[in-house]
């Protein structure tokens, strides 16, 4: 059941990520995030009554403001990068990045990593590598130079970062907590962009062609997390993390099929080794 969960929850996170970046590209990053995570907090508060009781922790409170400060900077970092790169690169790379530090926290937790598990590893490295590859140099001449010059890259890497510390961070939750920590994550991120756009004078509001992308992303965006908290519950760190961290499927799913975006032959190789990394992460933690 556990990975069942973490499977649909990756599902709804890529198209969460990508109705984000479609709404960052006719608004502003911090309106299409400020709209998209007060929608999901007001989708949460509705479910919140017809939930079962639960009680939490002053723990449970801290790793949830944990995980909103890491879901702050993860989000917005993506919905950047979605929005100035291609989806279809920055959703894998994200991804990869983004299962790493779950899998290490797993290690540190008492959980084993086998062979195929690091061999996944190794294919993930591999596949941030050819992501950044030069659509125009296939050869793989300009392969180094384009990773460190390509803007949207580097965002998915930061933001996988935040998001695998929020992945980590929500794990830490006990299960009697319900949902009250995601509650709490959703309060810190929503305050921290609204008190950001209050205080740069950014513009938080969005026009209508980017309202209902926005408001649908903070929806799925919950569900998601809901669907993951009660994985990771049930199942190990590293297992659903890495089930979850397939989302790049949807994403570049959509990306293709709505923007019509392409892909060198270099970046579909990194596409596929990017969804078989996981994969792999996922065999050798079962």
């Amino acid at each position: 059941m556990a990975s069942l969960l973490a499977l649909i929850s990756a599902v709804a996170y890529g198209a969460a990520d990508f109705l984000g970046g479609f709404a960052a590209r006719r608004a502003t990053t911090v309106g299409a995030v400020v709209v998209s995570q007060a929608a999901g907090l007001a989708a949460l508060a509705l479910v919140m009554p017809l939930l079962p009781a639960a009680h939490m922790h002053a723990a449970d409170a801290a790793w949830g403001a944990a995980a909103g400060v890491a879901g702050s900077v993860g989000v917005a970092l993506l919905y950047h990068g979605l929005a100035v790169g291609p989806m279809s690169i920055v959703a894998p790379v994200t991804a990869v990045c983004a299962v790493l530090l779950p899998v290490a926290a797993g290690l540190l937790l008492g959980e084993r990593l086998s062979a195929t598990s690091a061999a996944g590893i190794a294919l993930a490295v591999a596949a941030v590598a050819l992501l950044g590859q030069d659509s125009h140099h296939e050869d793989g001449s300009r392969g180094a130079l384009a990773l460190v010059r390509s803007r949207g890259f580097r965002l998915a890497v930061l933001s996988g970062v935040a998001i695998g510390c929020f992945l980590v961070a929500l794990e830490r939750t006990s299960a009697e907590a319900g949902m009250w920590p995601l509650a709490v994550s959703r309060s810190v991120s929503t305050l921290l962009f609204g008190g950001f756009a209050l205080a740069t004078g950014r513009a938080a509001a969005v026009p209508r062609p980017a309202l209902a992308p926005a408001l649908a992303c903070g929806g799925l965006d919950m569900v998601a997390n809901a669907l993951y908290l009660v994985a990771v519950r049930q199942g190990q760190l590293s297992l659903v993390a890495t089930l979850a961290s397939l989302y790049p499927a949807s994403t570049v799913l959509l990306a293709r099929v709505v923007l019509g975006e392409r892909l060198s032959r270099v970046q579909i190789a990194g596409v596929a080794c990017a969804i078989v990394a996981v994969v792999l992460i996922v065999g050798g933690s079962e």
